[in-house]
């Protein structure tokens, strides 16, 4: 059959060159742009998959970032929290060495007392001017909003961690189910009958006092009491309106680590519980209480509550026996956004206190401003004994502080980091699968799309030229 009007052999060759044609394009632009997939054309629910992958990775990526700058922000507040914990050490040799009356003149210990006002001004400084990108890290403003905080229930309140989700305030209900108590036990008589000597035992140490015969239980308890902070042992009456009533021993501490053990090592000394049962050693109770519904068995007066939602330690008030008081933690902390999507369970807050000179130590043995000239604990006042103790809390302070901070580094933020890179690789990799031109595969590809190319073009050129050879039959 000889037509010329259509050349079909020609439109087949078309077709084939075409097809090479857009072949042989799509392999180059893989291999200029390195990619697979470079419109929905080319795979449309691999684009899919590739788009939602690769916005987990920007995620991912954001929340490694977010994880490292907040551990440069408890870096610093450590670094801060450090050298407060220096400057309390040098106080607390300056007090320790202004105690030492009998060999220092006044002058000298009033010049310890300038150097310790010094020094308290260079905590409260660092209180106020440790910042990290203008942010202020330990003067307070990281730490938790409470209210309906009753204080003659609840003494001390620190939250650590509070997890507010979608609500305004975090409720904390508090249900004292059994006081915690002092170390106690009974001497009933009015005097003793025999001469003694008593070995009084408590947390802080041991003395050894003796008494004659008939020696009134006032004048015991007298003796014990100017001795008891070398035991933590005091005595008082069992009735105070009745001074021969007997003396009841009780240690200065509460919970079942608190004891009292008052034993005759010559003579006769019978002591009791407050049951009535013959004792030597007593120990104290520990506060049981639930909080927030969870039960929980205090050491002392000191409740722990440590849930993923709510981490708090608070401090009973020692009038406070059992019963309920509530509160709320209205906000505050440091929210630290640490997963790929802003949700509440990707969240981690802390919470970090003041540690300026007014709110370091408490309310039963003083703050640290009270050392300072015209304190009520400074040097030159006579008060080394009480200012030592408020510097041995406020030490244990701010090192449970620091402890703490260092705790979530190493726990939160360095764990969450090395999963989010381990996160971060595995999602990289999927996309690189779907999305990531394979470059063996593409050459291969090129090659056989320009062979065809080349070979559409001359069978097209034949193709062409064939209903040219109708002409020689008009010859």
């Amino acid at each position: 059959m000889s037509r010329i009007n259509t050349n079909v052999a020609s439109l087949y060759a078309q077709e084939g060159l075409a097809r090479s044609q857009g072949s042989l394009n799509t392999t180059l632009q893989r291999l200029s742009t390195g990619l697979r997939i470079n419109s929905g054309a080319d795979d449309p629910s691999g684009l899919i998959a590739s788009q939602q992958l690769k916005a987990e990775m920007a995620g991912i990526s954001t929340a490694v970032d977010n994880s490292q700058r907040a551990n440069n922000v408890i870096q610093t507040a450590e670094g801060a929290l450090n050298e407060v914990s220096s400057l309390l050490q040098s106080v607390k040799g300056l007090i320790v060495q202004a105690a030492n009356t009998g060999a220092m003149s006044s002058d000298e210990i009033a010049a310890n007392q300038l150097q310790l006002d010094s020094a308290v001004q260079s905590i409260t400084r660092i209180s106020e001017t440790t910042t990290f990108a203008g942010l202020h890290l330990i003067d307070g403003s990281l730490d938790y909003l409470t209210s309906g905080l009753n204080t003659t229930a609840i003494q001390s309140l620190d939250v650590s961690q509070a997890s507010f989700g979608t609500n305004a305030s975090v409720p904390v209900s508090v249900d004292v189910l059994t006081s915690a108590r002092t170390a106690a036990m009974e001497f009933t008589g009015s005097s003793i009958g025999n001469s003694v000597s008593l070995e009084i035992t408590g947390n802080t140490g041991t003395q050894t006092l003796t008494f004659t015969s008939g020696t009134a239980a006032s004048a015991i308890a007298y003796a014990v009491n100017t001795v008891s902070d070398s035991t933590g042992v005091t005595a008082k009456p069992i009735n105070p309106a009745v001074a021969t009533s007997g003396i009841v021993f009780s240690s200065s501490g509460y919970g079942s680590q608190s004891f009292v053990s008052v034993q005759a090592q010559t003579g006769t000394f019978k002591t009791v519980d407050t049951k009535g049962n013959a004792e030597s050693r007593v120990v104290g109770r520990d506060a049981v209480a639930t909080v927030n519904g969870a039960l929980t068995t205090g050491t002392g007066l000191e409740l722990k509550l440590n849930t993923s939602s709510l981490d708090l330690d608070l401090t009973l008030n020692k009038n406070f026996g059992a019963g309920k008081t509530s509160f709320a933690i209205t906000g505050g902390g440091a929210l630290f956004q640490l997963g790929s999507q802003v949700a509440s369970n990707q969240q981690v807050s802390i919470g970090i206190g003041s540690v300026a000179a007014n709110k370091l130590g408490n309310g039963d043995v003083g703050f640290l401003s009270d050392v300072s000239t015209g304190g009520s604990a400074s040097l030159v006042s006579g008060n080394a004994a009480a200012a030592s103790n408020i510097i041995d809390a406020a030490i244990t302070q701010v090192s449970v502080l620091s402890g703490r901070l260092g705790a979530f580094q190493t726990d939160t933020l360095d764990t969450n980091i090395n999963s989010l890179s381990v996160a971060l690789e595995n999602v990289t990799s999927a996309n690189s699968t779907i999305a990531d031109a394979d470059f063996a595969e593409e050459t291969a590809n090129l090659t056989r799309a320009q062979i065809l190319v080349q070979a559409g073009t001359s069978v097209l050129s034949t193709a062409n030229s064939t209903p040219q050879s109708v002409l020689k039959l008009l010859q």
